[in-house]
């Protein structure tokens, strides 16, 4: 599978350099980290709760945690109660419960039960064990569920439960790398030294992290684009956000903090040619933080890339049971990244170019990812390469030591990539443009305790609205989120 030279250059530079100028990492004993460089580190899981993305509150109430000989259980729930301008049933198995950005299922206003929307409800176990002087092996293992239902995160079993159902009846779904597996968050293991960290396992990406630190509302799932669309986090497909084994190096080189993540070909779970893996991945992260100051820039090459979908009525007559369709593509991308701290006030922004084209080893049709088959598959969705770019910039404000505000804006545009290079909503490969405004109030009654209250407004034209009943939501939500 070809690789990127500007990318596999990139890599190979930075493992060399590595090597020769490593400096001391921050010890595992700290939430270890599995982000960007260190932009990200594990309180609760892959996602920090937001008021400790700013510096956290003084605790009213402490509470030990549950560690046993360096083994550490740990977890968060999040439900709320909202409302739907233009939405859809409540899910059991979709990682969100609903599709709070705008969707072509946005129908009929309603009001219900809206789990997961600050971030995902998970459960994990993560530990180190110093093995000699200098040498800790670490490890992390998290899965994410709905707490409405009590079943694990699985966005590909939401599409299979919604094929051929007409989109004003459909109930919450979409694509994503949780996919049903134990441990659909991420598992790995590596260890830890003053040259470094080095990790294998299913991991998140670069993007992904990237996404998390520096998201004005902190990859929130109901109040943030860049959460309820993981095509941001996964470098242009949601099913990337998370590789499956993969090999993660992270380390500081003064004041540069460098990493490197790379999935090998034909990895468990990753659609192929012969029905049994398809092309890797590799993305580069190089960051710094100068005072009040961080900085990140990431680059993505992805080979085989799957968007899932469900499969229509037509499709679903011919197809076998519990099947998928899919496009593929091979993806490239850049993430710049940066935040800016002006006393209780956080500034963040962020911009990301991803080019999708087609295939060079087109996947074959019978293909399998993550137990599900893909009984329909368009190599050639990209007649011109797809260029989307994604843009956003917020705040986040600690107003007291225990209320925090957050508020973000985000811009999403994708040129024309049809034949005709339209810029009406006649094909979903015409330009469009997504747009989404968000304001968040948090307030922590205690360390491990949080109560929100937040809106997202989202609105679609052109390509991005093709075959939408609805062009816009709004999607009020009061709730609470326990962490330990």
């Amino acid at each position: 599978m070809r690789r990127s030279t500007l990318l596999y250059g990139a890599a190979l530079s930075c493992l060399i350099a590595t090597q020769a100028q490593a400096q001391a990492q921050p010890s595992p004993s700290d939430p270890l980290y599995t982000g960007a460089g260190a932009i990200v580190r594990l309180k609760t899981g892959a996602e920090a709760p937001a008021a400790a993305a700013i510096g956290g509150t003084q605790p009213i109430l402490q509470f030990a945690p549950l560690t046993w000989n360096g083994i550490t259980l740990y977890g968060t729930i999040d439900a709320g109660f909202g409302y739907m301008s233009h939405g859809q049933a409540l899910s059991d198995t979709f990682p969100l419960g609903r599709n709070y950005l705008v969707g072509k299922d946005s129908g009929a206003s309603n009001w219900g039960v809206n789990p997961n929307a600050l971030g995902n409800s998970s459960v994990g176990v993560r530990g180190k064990e110093l093995l000699f002087p200098g040498v800790a092996l670490v490890f992390d293992a998290q899965t994410g569920f709905l707490p409405t239902s009590g079943r694990l995160s699985n966005g590909l079993a939401s599409l299979v439960s919604n094929a051929g159902v007409p989109a004003d009846r459909q109930s919450g779904n979409g694509d994503s790398s949780r996919a049903g597996q134990i441990f659909n968050s991420f598992a790995f293991a590596g260890f830890t030294t003053a040259f470094g960290t080095l990790t294998y396992g299913r991991q998140n990406t670069f993007t992904l992290d990237g996404v998390t630190a520096y998201d004005p509302v902190v990859g929130s799932t109901a109040f943030s684009l860049l959460g309820a669309q993981s095509t941001t986090a996964g470098a242009g497909a949601t099913e990337d956000a998370r590789l499956d084994s993969s090999l993660k190096y992270l380390v500081n080189i003064g004041p540069i903090r460098t990493g490197v993540i790379y999935q090998f070909d034909d990895a468990p779970g990753k659609a192929g040619r012969d029905g049994h893996g398809g092309g890797g991945a590799v993305q580069v992260d190089v960051g710094t933080t100068i005072k009040q100051l961080s900085l990140d820039a990431i680059f993505s090459q992805i080979d085989d890339a799957i968007g899932a979908a469900s499969l229509t009525r037509a499709q679903l007559r011919v197809s076998p049971p519990d099947s998928l369709a899919a496009t593929a593509s091979d993806n490239t991308s850049v993430m710049l990244l940066a935040k800016y701290s002006i006393g209780s006030v956080l500034l963040l922004t962020g911009y990301e170019n991803i080019r999708s084209a087609d295939p060079e080893d087109p996947i074959v049709a019978g293909s399998y990812i993550h137990g599900y088959q893909l009984a329909v598959v368009n190599n050639t969705a990209y007649v011109r390469n797809k260029l989307l770019q994604v843009a956003w910039a917020g705040a986040r404000y600690k107003v007291t030591k225990k209320l925090s505000i957050y508020s973000g804006y985000y811009h999403e545009h994708q040129n024309s990539y049809a034949k005709n290079r339209c810029t009406n909503a006649s094909h979903s490969s015409c330009s469009g443009n997504l747009d989404a405004v968000s304001l968040v109030n948090d307030y922590r009654l205690y360390s491990h305790f949080e109560l929100y209250a937040g809106a997202m407004l989202s609105r679609v034209s052109n390509g991005l609205s093709s075959g939408f009943m609805n062009r816009s939501n709004v999607d009020p939500t009061v709730g609470g989120r326990l962490t330990f």
